[in-house]
């Protein structure tokens, strides 16, 4: 399935000093906030976000539409370390999910963390920034 949106959750949101959080802002288009189910965990001076099927459990973040999908999403894939040519299981895999924006429900492409979240700690909130 192509998408040309991407949901973030942590250091690409807008108000991080990260030159990749100042590729999204120059190469795509601020949709607006918006959430999906999850738990989030923080792994080191960033978060990983665990899916949910619970309802109450939900993760906010940012929706961006990508002007150059294709070439932004390898960027991204890099700068994740996953995709082609990094070795399994990646820390990150980028997934396709269902994002809740004001009324409206949109799929849009994520980074999903792949390793085991034991251990880690849980940002009960759900916001990356108020952890």
């Amino acid at each position: 399935m192509n998408s040309n949106r991407l949901f973030v959750y942590g250091t690409l949101m807008r108000g991080f000093d990260h030159p990749m959080a100042q590729l999204l802002s120059r190469s795509a288009d601020f949709i607006g906030e918006a959430q999906c189910r999850g738990r989030l965990y923080l792994v080191k001076h960033y978060p990983g976000l665990v899916l949910s099927d619970d309802p109450a459990e939900m993760v906010f973040g940012e929706l961006y539409r990508l002007r150059q999908p294709q070439e932004l999403l390898r960027e991204f894939d890099m700068y994740e370390a996953c995709g082609e040519g990094f070795a399994e299981p990646t820390e990150y895999i980028r997934q396709m999910l269902s994002v809740t924006l004001a009324d409206e429900t949109a799929e849009a492409w994520t980074y999903v963390y792949n390793w085991p979240v034991t251990g880690l700690p849980r940002i009960a909130s759900g916001r990356f920034l108020k952890s």
